[in-house]
């Protein structure tokens, strides 16, 4: 998986697995373990991708208090 790989893009594709995993009568057991393993490389990248929107949000609202308080 790639860096450029876009939130909407992981999120799309943990909601399509976890579609495929709620439809047992359609799941191939051979699948199973790649398929989990591409939901959790999704997954990561997701949440990094959260991680990082959250640490630049507060370093630019801390700014703004910042140049509100003097």
């Amino acid at each position: 998986m790639s860096k450029s790989t876009s939130y909407k893009e992981n999120y799309a594709k943990l909601r399509n697995i976890a579609e495929r995993l709620n439809q047992p009568e359609e799941l191939d057991i051979d699948q199973l373990v790649p398929l989990v393993d591409e939901a959790a490389k999704a997954y990561q990248a997701c949440k990094q991708r959260i991680e990082a929107v959250e640490k630049a949000l507060s370093a630019k609202l801390g700014e703004l208090e910042d140049d509100h308080g003097e």
